[in-house]
């Protein structure tokens, strides 16, 4: 997942701030995940959540990993006050208002890399983003066998 609108507070009010956010950010999502699941900042306003112990069976799985997304979208879009130190020392609170993007892949097991997985769950996020933004996309894999069979050459001269 991205946050959507993060570089303009870290551009106008400083890095101190946007990491005030991100901690933030990291604490509303952990609180929206089950004591298996992991969450981990993967870089910039970038966050990657795993879920463990889902069903085996395919529309479960889904139901549910769509039910912690939303969790965590809704979570992230309520509006954040956040307490920061200028370089004067005098405290100001500012209230900033962030979504979030989230781009969704399932894997069953070890059946699919880990690159993979990860270069899915990034599309489907820009995908929220193309969207609008506020977003959850999965990665539906039989949309990407038709897509990519559509976009192979034929090989007739």
């Amino acid at each position: 997942m991205d946050l959507d609108n993060f570089k303009p507070l870290n551009d106008r009010f400083g890095h101190a701030v946007g990491d005030t956010l991100l901690i933030e950010v990291a604490r509303r999502i952990s609180s929206c995940l089950r004591e298996m699941d992991t969450v981990a900042r993967f870089g910039g306003d970038e966050f990657v959540v795993l879920l463990g112990d889902l069903d085996a069976d395919r529309a479960l799985s889904v139901k549910l990993a769509h039910r912690v997304a939303e969790k965590i979208r809704a979570s992230l879009a309520e509006t954040y006050l956040l307490n920061c130190q200028q370089e004067d020392g005098a405290e100001i609170k500012i209230e900033h208002q962030c979504t979030a993007s989230i781009g969704v892949a399932l894997f069953l097991n070890h059946e699919t890399s880990q690159d993979d997985i990860l270069y899915w769950s990034d599309a489907m996020m820009y995908q929220a983003k193309k969207q609008g933004r506020n977003r959850i996309c999965f990665y539906d894999p039989a949309e990407a066998v038709n897509r990519t069979s559509k976009e192979v050459p034929s090989h007739e001269s």
